[in-house]
């Protein structure tokens, strides 16, 4: 069930993430450095050593991170705990810059209201704040107003400066039967002047939307991509000219269940020797940024760095005497599976695997010129196994009467 604000009541799955050390003040903020308010840091609570709340764990810049923990409380002192109100979350004034006296201060978007019955309703009025009351329903105790869901929205720019804070909170009924209960928190970045880049399928990859690609720059931290989402997963586009140099950068992109083989010509001559020309040459095959990972399906969130698919990458050389090694091909396969339901299975990526094929070529001659084939490849490898219709059991009757029951007829 979801409202217009986004929230679900579906469990999401748990991806922790831990940001670096705060680093000295700067002009900027830098990716990793902890998001400084008017008074300490933005708090994210997030499960660490267990799957208790940790308080103190900071926000970072640019550091998307959706968690669940768990909560233990004494109900009888809710009113008390200030990690349960929405004042906790809404309150804080993070600085533009660090060391800043420019003030951001975070503005609540919506507010959902959660019932016992897990009835969803939107509160109209945002600027009204919800006090934590404790109130007694027989011999229960129940706690009213609770921070269930919070999500933070940071708008920054090029410049590293946080220029706009929004925050969607759920709020709900605790009892004294739901003690410890669970929160989840959720905090993303948004570029100023930028539009979000749209899904290649919902869940599953739809034919013909391009591949959702990226890199991990530092362990720990969710997958960054380009905006371009046309230009995540590239191969060579042939022109043509068919002249590797003349076409350096002109790519296309890799497209969901398309098959596809692109090449051009390269001009060797003595004046060039044999590391440059294969530098030069891996990187026309694979392109500005090569990632390193592929999202299995079309909606993957960045944050999840734990679903996504690794690419595995091999190189195959062939060595001959007083030849010079120079990577001719890239060949990509990637194999997918029919995910779900028959009635409408979801394409899901299972592994990706990019073959760099070096080949040996004797050292040209003084005034001598060759000329090589450059290619790259992608293939989509179905690995479904065959699916069987379920059926389920014919139910059985387990009943067992009394003993008497036919008395006194038998």
């Amino acid at each position: 069930m979801k409202t217009s604000d986004g929230f679900s009541s579906n469990a999401e799955s748990d991806v922790s993430l831990t940001a670096k050390p705060d680093a000295p003040n700067t002009a900027k903020y830098e990716y990793g450095v902890h998001l400084q308010t008017s008074h300490s840091f933005l708090r994210f609570p997030s499960p660490l050593t267990s799957s208790l709340c940790t308080d103190n764990n900071p926000a970072a810049f640019l550091v998307n991170q959706a968690v669940k923990c768990t909560r233990r409380i004494n109900l009888e002192q809710c009113k008390e705990i200030e990690t349960l109100s929405l004042a906790y979350y809404s309150s804080p004034k993070i600085l533009r810059v660090p060391g800043s006296g420019t003030k951001v201060p975070i503005t609540v978007q919506s507010i959902t209201i959660q019932s016992l019955n897990k009835t969803l309703t939107l509160q109209e009025d945002t600027d009204v704040l919800r006090p934590l009351v404790l109130v007694e329903a027989g011999h229960d105790k129940i706690c009213t107003n609770v921070i269930l869901e919070v999500k933070y929205s940071l708008m920054y720019t090029d410049a590293g400066e946080i220029v706009k804070a929004d925050v969607f909170v759920l709020l709900g009924a605790v009892s004294s039967a739901m003690v410890p209960f669970q929160q989840k928190f959720e905090i993303y970045f948004i570029q100023q002047n930028t539009k979000p880049v749209p899904l290649s399928g919902n869940p599953g990859y739809v034919v013909g939307l391009p591949l959702a690609a990226g890199f991990q720059p530092q362990k720990g931290s969710g997958i960054m991509q380009t905006t371009n989402r046309y230009g995540q997963l590239t191969l060579l586009r042939s022109t043509a000219e068919q002249d590797c140099l003349a076409i350096a950068g002109i790519r296309t992109p890799v497209l969901f269940g398309y098959n596809m083989q692109s090449g051009c010509k390269l001009r060797l001559t003595k004046a060039i020797t044999c590391r440059l020309v294969a530098q030069k040459v891996e990187s026309l095959l694979k392109g500005q940024g090569f990632p390193d990972y592929v999202a299995p399906f079309g909606n993957s969130q960045a944050q999840d760095v734990l679903d996504w698919v690794p690419v595995h990458f091999i190189t195959q050389t062939s060595h001959m005497k007083d030849s010079c090694q120079l990577p001719v091909a890239l060949a990509i396969e990637v194999k997918w599976t029919k995910y779900g339901s028959l009635l409408n299975p979801q394409a899901k990526i299972v592994n990706v695997t990019a073959n760099l094929i070096s080949s040996s070529f004797p050292e040209t001659n003084s005034g001598n010129k060759r000329t090589i084939l450059i290619s790259t490849a992608v293939t989509f490898v179905d690995v479904s196994a065959p699916a069987e219709a379920g059926f389920r059991a014919r139910p059985t009757i387990n009943a067992r009467l009394p003993f008497n029951f036919f008395f006194p007829f038998v």
